[in-house]
């Protein structure tokens, strides 16, 4: 019936908001897509979607696109993985891959924690998610990504001394996180990697949020 969750299904830690496609974006979608496309097919291979096999990064929920770039365009000699469903963004990353001819960066608009379950074990150098939906409302706190489950997955997927790396400006998320991250013996802390700065994170400090980097590492 209409209103009512399912509870066999699983969670989602986004709410769909397409915004308007720019003519650059929508021409970007269109015609440009599916030379950087990460699609289903590769999922058992995640290299596969790439010219060189080098260490992966994924990122779940790249915004514009523009960190993710940056980070791709400094670091040729590694691959990323960024998956966002909304459409200008993804657009937007297109336009920017192509402008600088990168070969290391794929995108995916599929809902990311399904996708990269069924990835092969131990595949991922990295795993990293920006500013978050912090999901304010305590009723909504079961759709964060940040839990328990999430560092299980990751736990499988990231080689010995992978990287789970993440930022928010939400003090009480920080907070959570910091608490996941510290009670699961099989990762150890660690400084956060350096990184481009995001739209959201400039907001966010426009409003004189504090930001915070979290990282820790898998130790076994």
């Amino acid at each position: 019936m209409a209103g009512l969750e399912h509870t066999d299904l699983p969670i989602r830690s986004f709410v769909l908001r397409q915004g308007r496609l720019s003519p650059g974006q929508r021409r970007a979608l269109e015609e440009d897509l599916p030379r950087y496309e990460f699609c289903a097919e590769h999922e058992n291979d995640p290299q596969s979607a790439f010219l060189s096999h080098q260490p992966l990064t994924v990122e779940i929920g790249f915004g514009n696109g523009e960190s993710l770039l940056e980070m791709a365009a400094d670091n040729p000699d590694q691959n990323f993985l960024g998956f966002e469903v909304h459409g200008p963004g993804v657009g937007h990353l297109v336009i920017g891959i192509k402008a600088r001819g990168l070969s290391n960066l794929r995108v995916s608009q599929a809902d990311a924690i399904p996708a990269i379950s069924r990835f092969p074990a131990e595949s991922l150098a990295k795993l990293q998610t920006f500013f978050p939906d912090p999901w304010h409302k305590k009723k909504h706190h079961k759709r964060r990504i940040l839990k328990p489950a999430f560092l299980e997955l990751a736990h499988r997927l990231l080689i010995p001394e992978g990287v789970v790396h993440v930022a928010t400006d939400w003090a009480p998320y920080a907070e959570e996180i910091g608490i996941l991250f510290s009670s699961d013996a099989r990762y150890v802390g660690i400084d956060a990697p350096s990184r481009p700065p995001t739209k959201y994170e400039r907001r966010g400090e426009r409003l004189g949020h504090a930001i915070q980097d979290l990282a820790i590492k898998k130790a076994v």
